[in-house]
């Protein structure tokens, strides 16, 4: 059942040495900042410093269905956060002590304040905007449940499945096929609440279907670690159904291309700065200027 010799934990674990994949250059075990580099701040009262990872979309579509909505206060500035180092800087360790993405400054008020972790800046955004966050008690506690849910399910998908699937430098057929079974008893966990559910808290659409979306939209489509056929995705019929209705919003596709850099160039909107840069600054469009 394992394509690795056995391995006999020491009695004290140390880090001599890296762990390998394709992110061991930035992984450590210990936290703080390696290097000073202070945040940009731009125009607007929210400043976001983020990448579109599926958790730092949450935050971009949320943004974008705000001002969709017509809530003008959600003008912001997204910044470009790398994770090939960048995390680590004072500035954005400041902001998030997690030196992970995204993180948000809203400096609408008297003194700026600072929200990290995907879920949490959903739910400041919902309640200073009043907005994708029910007051009905039944439907308010639906969205909590499945956001925290996503919160919960999501390390099995990215720090589980995805890594020892597409970013291990071995391939472990033991941890493949314990995080493959987990995933897939997830996604039926949303097919069958979708079967009856137009939307993940019932009728209406909220901060949970952004949270899940990234995620589990993206690997529905086949868009994640390149497990699409090897998950059989496509047999999640009410995953899909829902995955397309909230693909098709303008919002959303906006969302989707901020703080991107990988893909089609016209799908890239590196930073986001104006509703204009959609039109105006997509990577197609600058590298067209370049030359």
């Amino acid at each position: 059942m394992t394509d690795t010799p056995a391995y006999e934990p020491p009695k004290v674990w140390t880090w001599n040495k890296e762990s390998g994949g394709r992110f061991a250059s930035i992984n450590r075990p210990i936290a703080g900042p390696t290097h000073d580099k202070e945040l940009p701040v731009g125009r607007h009262p929210l400043q976001l410093y983020s990448l579109a990872t599926p958790n730092g979309v949450k935050v971009t579509v949320m943004l974008e269905e705000l001002l969709a909505a017509g809530h003008k206060g959600a003008e912001y500035d997204a910044w470009l956060i790398k994770i090939d180092g960048n995390q680590f800087g004072s500035g954005f360790v400041a902001v998030n002590p997690n030196s992970k993405i995204p993180a948000l400054m809203d400096r609408s008020g008297p003194e700026p304040i600072r929200v990290f972790e995907s879920g949490s800046i959903l739910v400041y955004l919902a309640e200073k905007f009043g907005a994708f966050l029910p007051t009905d008690i039944k439907r308010r506690a639906e969205t909590f449940s499945w956001l925290f849910w996503q919160m919960g399910s999501a390390p099995y998908l990215g720090g589980g499945f995805g890594h020892f699937y597409a970013y291990a430098p071995t391939k472990i057929e033991y941890a493949i096929d314990r995080f493959a079974m987990e995933v897939k008893r997830q996604l039926d966990v949303l097919d069958r609440r979708l079967a009856d559910n137009e939307y993940l808290a019932g009728d209406v659409y909220t901060i949970a279907d952004m949270a899940v979306w990234p995620w589990y939209g993206g690997l529905a489509k086949g868009l994640l670690y390149g497990g699409g056929e090897f998950l059989s995705v496509q047999d999640y019929k009410n995953v899909q159904r829902w995955t397309d209705a909230i693909a098709a919003r303008p919002a959303v596709k906006r969302g989707r291309m901020v703080n991107r850099t990988w893909g089609e160039p016209s799908s890239q909107l590196h930073e986001r700065h104006d509703a204009s840069d959609f039109e105006t600054k997509t990577q197609d469009k600058v590298e067209q200027a370049a030359s």
